[in-house]
């Protein structure tokens, strides 16, 4: 969690900061604390936990979610739909680092 004394104004602009109980992330996604316990456990999202130990979600972990369970509603497991998740962020991943290294090598090309 955030310290004490840190603006609360600057948080609201964080997408890492976790803002939403269970229950209110569960209603903004029109789903259950069920499900998000579920996607937890799937290891696709791993929510903070208060100091009274409540789990507490930030617009990004919600974003994953919600793709999580678009897959869900089209038929997927949701083991398999956080798999897929996790998958897909591992070949945008790759193709950034192969998007830089095409430009640093480009460059090279370039400088002999």
């Amino acid at each position: 969690m955030p310290a004490e004394n840190a603006p609360v104004t600057g948080n609201l602009d964080d997408d890492d900061y976790p803002a939403y109980t269970m229950g209110r992330a569960a209603d903004v996604l029109g789903t259950t604390p069920a499900f998000l316990r579920a996607v937890g456990e799937a290891g696709l999202i791993t929510p903070l936990r208060s100091e009274g130990g409540h789990r507490r979600y930030s617009r990004r972990q919600l974003r994953i979610a919600a793709r999580a369970r678009e897959l869900v509603d089209q038929g997927t497991p949701v083991e398999a739909a956080c798999r897929i998740i996790s998958l897909e962020d591992q070949i945008d991943d790759a193709l950034r680092l192969n998007r830089e290294m095409r430009r640093k090598l480009e460059g090279r090309g370039a400088d002999t």
